[in-house]
């Protein structure tokens, strides 16, 4: 890929003031990304859900550490802190990830699951983290998922991306279909993907989850983890350093999901569940996922 300077009229000098050197800035930023680019065998997404957050400054680390842009999706969830992801505490945690370059979406306010379209076929029978189950038209929908929107822009005066992912990654096809309407769209996770974080630690160590995940991920895939899981006695977190060199060493890309990013690896999202909270959802994709229904639901 070449690129040629626009040639100045003989006799005349080329404009140096400030137009013209951040223009040089842009044109030298794109060919560094084109080389990138040129070098990478493949590109994947990775996406962190909120969860306790208590791996979070560990996890910015390693992005830190690596250069790698993800995409978070926040939902208002207790924390370790004893607090909540949305409350101002965290801003500044939220200010320093949007400095960086990130990009966000809504996993819903109350961290809910969506559980199957009732009759009407204008509601949706919604249970939150804490609370009762309810049920929701399209516009309680677009209020879930934008009320996340009003705290984060008013932390750190940034609008999500018009991304979601519901919790567990349980949609219905209601549910799908208001949350396009207020201009969202869902983003799953690629079946290799599911990096298996919130497993127990004692059936599925930190080493067997990595290997899995290294020998497994393909060009494309969304993956997905969390910035701390409670009941995970060996937080996964610390996988997630050899987990991003080893995909690097094999020419994978990591690149943050936008408005714009075409993303094909991923199972279908219409994964509602039953009224029942003992059931699983009605598809899954692997005996590790089938695992993480249990624990869910």
């Amino acid at each position: 890929m070449g690129f040629t300077l626009p040639r100045t009229p003989r006799g005349h000098r080329l404009h140096t003031g400030r137009g013209h050197w951040l223009l040089l800035a842009v044109l030298a930023a794109f060919i560094q990304q084109a080389a990138v680019a040129a070098e990478c065998k493949g590109t994947v997404y990775l996406t962190l859900d909120t969860g306790s957050l208590a791996q979070a400054e560990r996890i910015a680390d390693i992005l830190k550490k690596f250069e790698v842009k993800a995409t978070f999706f926040l939902a208002n969830e207790k924390t370790t802190r004893g607090d909540y992801a949305l409350d101002n505490s965290w801003a500044d945690y939220w200010r320093a990830r949007v400095a960086e370059g990130h990009s966000f979406g809504s996993h819903t306010w109350r961290h809910g699951y969506f559980r199957e379209d009732l009759a009407d076929g204008q509601h949706v029978l919604y249970k939150p983290t804490e609370g009762k189950a309810e049920s929701l038209d399209a516009t309680a929908i677009c209020a879930e998922l934008n009320r996340v929107n009003t705290a984060f822009k008013k932390m750190t005066g940034r609008s999500l991306d018009p991304l979601w992912r519901a919790p567990g990654g349980h949609t219905t096809p209601f549910s799908l279909a208001a949350a396009r309407q207020c201009g969202y769209r869902h983003v799953h996770w690629a079946k290799a993907g599911f990096l298996g974080d919130e497993l127990p630690s004692d059936r599925y160590p930190n080493e067997a989850l990595l290997n899995k995940a290294l020998r497994d991920i393909r060009d494309g895939d969304v993956l997905m983890m969390h910035l701390g899981i409670w009941s995970r006695r060996e937080p996964f977190a610390p996988m997630l350093d050899p987990l991003i060199a080893g995909l690097k060493q094999q020419g994978f890309c990591f690149a943050p999901i936008m408005a714009g990013t075409t993303v094909t690896n991923m199972p279908s999202q219409n994964r509602a569940l039953k009224s029942s909270p003992a059931s699983e959802p009605a598809a899954v994709n692997s005996p590790l996922q089938r695992k993480m229904a249990e624990t869910r639901s």
